[in-house]
């Protein structure tokens, strides 16, 4: 193998486009381990072909909800059991018994959810709470006080949260908290809870 020592390599005069690699070429490497490539400023990189190794992904990513209602209890902290998956492309939520996602890599992730109620048998709504919890504590929560009656009536209470995991052992969960004046009160099929990983 041959070496090019020079400062710089421009087009010959006429010519404003450079070619580096031709019909023999299958890999170019700029620089060794160490070097600093520079792209200086107003230069513009178009690409056409396919990038890889630049960036991050927002893997893991996860969106889940409730297949049928689910009956809570009245002033009881009651965990909303997300029990069908949409996407969860690190198998990170538990879907069957602690209803939990456990991120698998560690980072910021966006958390969300929406979590939706109906009185079951004519209970009165009146207020209610839905808490994100890290690792068994709540981080963040939605309270609604609303005062209503009748047989169908729904009410929606969504959260979002941006929050630090470890990747191993750190876990979130969703709970509601109802106070109404009597009967039942179901969480939905709209109900939902989903999140994916920043990229820093």
């Amino acid at each position: 193998m041959s070496k090019l020592e020079t400062n710089t390599i421009d087009t010959v005069s006429g010519t404003s486009t450079l070619q580096v690699g031709s019909t023999n070429t299958s890999t170019i490497t700029l620089g060794v381990s160490g070097d600093t490539v520079n792209v200086p400023s107003g230069v513009t990189i178009a690409n056409s072909g396919t990038a890889t190794g630049f960036g991050g992904t927002n893997t893991p990513n996860f969106l889940i909800f409730r297949s049928g209602n689910q009956s809570i209890s009245n002033t009881t902290n009651t965990k909303v059991q997300f029990d069908s998956e949409t996407y969860d492309t690190a198998n990170a939520y538990d879907n069957s018994s602690n209803y939990r996602f456990t991120p698998q890599t560690a980072g910021k992730y966006h958390l969300y959810s929406n979590v939706y109620l109906a009185n079951g048998s004519s209970a009165t709504m009146q207020e209610y709470t839905i808490t994100m919890f890290k690792n068994g504590s709540g981080i963040v929560r939605t309270h609604l006080d609303h005062r209503t009656s009748g047989v169908g009536y729904q009410q929606c209470l969504p959260i979002a949260v941006v929050a630090e995991a470890n990747g191993s052992s750190d876990y979130f969960e969703v709970f509601i908290y109802g106070n109404w004046g009597g009967g039942s009160l179901n969480v939905t099929s709209d109900t939902f809870f989903g999140g994916y990983k920043i990229i820093e």
